[in-house]
């Protein structure tokens, strides 16, 4: 898995663009957030779909202190009641599931996914129900170490771009983010890691 936060990557956007050397200089250069791949890496991002992460890591203990091994077998052996103690809505349940089922029937393997383009990721993980572009993005930089992605569904990382560059429009975002290539992933968690500095916040 490549690094996504490294001192020559940092330097060269840096460098390149003020916006990240004031972030640079206001907060310092932002942790190497990353996490493992896998079933359990991915249902926790499903679980964070359009809520906060406290939240969502709430349910996700919940549920993982429930079930004997977290496991696509142990999740489709869940009741709707269990669910639903676990804190875990209808409309995730079913895509826990849907991921599972997906997983099980073969119809997916995601140790696969890391010798796959960007590209034919997300079109391998977007065909499976509850996973769109947001979750699928988050799988890519987190968990496949994707140096140019730009999540542009995430809120935080929108609200910062707006905040800092004064782009308002999807049309301006995008042409201001094409300028960041190949380190938009880089240049999203430095917009993270600023989002977060300045809420007193530690991880994304």
């Amino acid at each position: 898995m490549a690094d996504i936060v490294n001192e020559e990557d940092i330097q060269q956007l840096v460098s390149n663009h003020e916006l990240f050397a004031f972030i640079n200089n206001k907060y310092g250069s932002p942790p190497a957030w990353a996490r493992p791949q896998g079933f359990i890496s991915l249902s926790k991002i499903i679980l964070e779909q359009q809520v906060s992460l406290a939240s969502a890591n709430a349910h996700f203990l919940k549920l993982n202190s429930f079930v004997k091994d977290f496991t696509p077998e142990a999740i489709l052996q869940l009741s709707d009641e269990e669910m639903r103690n676990c804190q875990i809505s209808r409309q995730k349940s079913t895509y826990l599931r849907s991921l599972a089922s997906a997983i099980l029937a073969g119809l997916i393997t995601l140790e696969e996914l890391a010798f796959l383009s960007p590209l034919e990721v997300r079109k391998r993980l977007t065909a499976l129900k509850g996973i769109g572009d947001w979750t699928a993005d988050i799988y890519l930089m987190f968990c496949l170490g994707e140096k140019d992605v730009f999540p542009t569904g995430d809120i935080a990382v929108i609200n910062t771009v707006k905040e800092l560059t004064g782009a308002t429009t999807r049309e301006e975002i995008n042409l201001l983010t094409a300028k960041w290539k190949p380190l938009r992933s880089l240049a999203a968690y430095f917009l993270w890691h600023y989002y977060l500095q300045k809420r007193n916040r530690i991880s994304p």
